[in-house]
């Protein structure tokens, strides 16, 4: 089953014309199920499923169009990862309304797909067609190489759990449990900036927001400075 994508120039469809027979729920839920850490399916309001399927004009059979439809987004593993779905009160970042769908994206080189605790930021490119990851240990994308359903399938798993190993301090699942999904943590001075160490206490929770606008201005700040370069940063609000 491959991934599908907005058939742009294409007569828009309706929510009920994306649901497919073929639905990829079960699919998620057999990864959800055998995932070796605890996932929370967050369920969507009335209607916001139906909205989020809308606007992103991608059926059911694909997990994008699962995760839209059925629910409002994933907390996986004590919360560390947000993977975005049709938005709900905890997780408000929906897959259309976060991405600023229908219009001008929010994110220029794709769809935003999910986050994590530490402002690090998912986003499946339109070219090449791939998840890439805005790191916040190196404020650069990094492509995962996985198309979304097979990154989808790699959160799931153990792999993800060796993934953000090395942004991990001990004792981070009490600390990372206590921040609400709709804010994430703000570490200072950065960790692309070599500090501090991951077990230091300089760590305060922040909107997702402000990570989100933090990570975009540094790494377009960043883009063409050599590795280990001295920079000054300016972000306006």
């Amino acid at each position: 089953m491959a991934d599908e994508a907005d058939p742009r120039g294409a007569e828009r469809r309706s929510w009920s014309e994306l649901v497919s027979s073929e639905d990829a729920l079960p699919t998620l839920r057999e990864w959800i199920a055998a995932a070796p850490f605890l996932v929370e399916v967050l369920p969507a309001p009335e209607g916001a499923g139906a909205r989020a399927l809308e606007a992103l004009q991608i059926t059911t059979r694909s997990p994008l169009g699962a995760l839209a439809f059925h629910t409002g987004g994933l907390l996986v593993d004590h919360g560390w990862l947000r993977i975005l779905g049709a938005g709900c009160p905890r997780l408000p970042r929906a897959l259309d309304l976060w991405n600023g769908l229908p219009g001008e994206r929010r994110c220029a080189e794709g769809l935003l797909v999910g986050d994590d605790v530490l402002g690090g930021f998912f986003a499946w490119f339109q070219e090449p067609r791939t998840v890439h990851y805005l790191a916040p240990d190196t404020a650069r994308w990094f492509d995962t190489g996985l198309g979304h359903r097979q990154w989808l399938g790699f959160c799931l798993t153990e792999r993800f759990t060796r993934f953000a190993a090395d942004l991990r301090w001990e004792g981070w699942q009490p600390e990372v449990e206590g921040v609400d999904p709709a804010s994430g943590l703000l570490v200072i001075p950065p960790l692309w900036a070599g500090g501090p160490a991951l077990g230091d206490p300089r760590r305060s929770p922040v909107p997702v927001e402000e990570l989100w606008t933090l990570a975009v201005e540094t790494e377009r700040q960043l883009r063409d400075v050599p590795d280990g370069a001295k920079v000054v940063l300016k972000v306006e609000q």
